[in-house]
């Protein structure tokens, strides 16, 4: 795909844009006011940068408006990251936000013998690609069920045993009757960009790089 002029930044939508926004406005990027409204339904963003405009998207979007060149820079998971492996997305920053961690999860009264006893299981996640690396890793056929939310109801209503999943406090597993029982992936929010973009406007994507690693710096974060 070709890449437009005008330089295009994919943020997620949800908490991480909350975190991530200290960061955008310390590069200099200041939004249009249409962007905090939150009765607006638009997805596209002036900035005070001329070339310069936002695209809000969900959190797995964005990678894939970054790796098939619809945005040029973007923030993403490294979950997300991990799940679909990108070959055009670069990632130069960890920008140390947006904080959990991928676990694998079963209903409390599962037992350990329970659960290392089978050799092919059923998984209900959104991330059936590294489930199923985590599984094979450890001998295991897994039967991954796709699901995009709600995931805590899979074992209560039959769908599967286990689940793999995001999780931050454990709050949601332990009120479902859930208990973590592994982490998959530690996960955190990367400043990534278009390999495409970075080779054809090298000065312009370089800048912006810099400009968020001062950022990162100035607000305290971790690289």
């Amino acid at each position: 795909m070709q890449l437009s002029d005008k330089l295009v930044l994919a943020l997620p939508k949800g908490r991480i844009l909350g975190e991530v926004m200290p960061l955008v406005r310390g590069a200099g990027i200041e939004p249009e006011a249409a962007f905090d409204d939150p009765k607006s339904r638009q997805l596209e963003f002036k900035t005070n940068i001329e070339n310069l405009t936002i695209i809000r998207v969900r959190a797995f979007d964005a990678a894939t408006f970054v790796a098939f060149g619809a945005a040029h820079i973007g923030v993403v998971g490294n979950d997300v990251l991990q799940e679909f492996g990108y070959s055009d997305i670069y990632s130069p920053i960890d920008l140390g936000i947006g904080y959990c961690r991928l676990s694998l999860a079963v209903p409390n009264e599962l037992s350990d013998e329970d659960m290392n006893t089978s050799s092919h299981i059923r998984v209900a996640t959104k991330y059936p690609n590294l489930t199923r690396e985590y599984f094979a890793r450890r001998g295991v056929q897994a039967e991954c069920i796709k699901l995009n939310g709600a995931m805590e109801l899979a074992p209560s209503l039959g769908l599967s045993e286990r689940i793999v999943d995001l999780v931050s406090t454990g709050g949601t597993l332990k009120a479902n009757g859930l208990k973590e029982v592994e982490v998959l992936t530690e996960i955190t929010s990367r400043l990534v960009v278009s390999r495409p973009a970075f080779k054809t406007r090298p000065r312009e994507v370089t800048y912006w790089i810099e400009r968020f690693r001062e950022a990162l710096g100035n607000v305290g974060g971790t690289k």
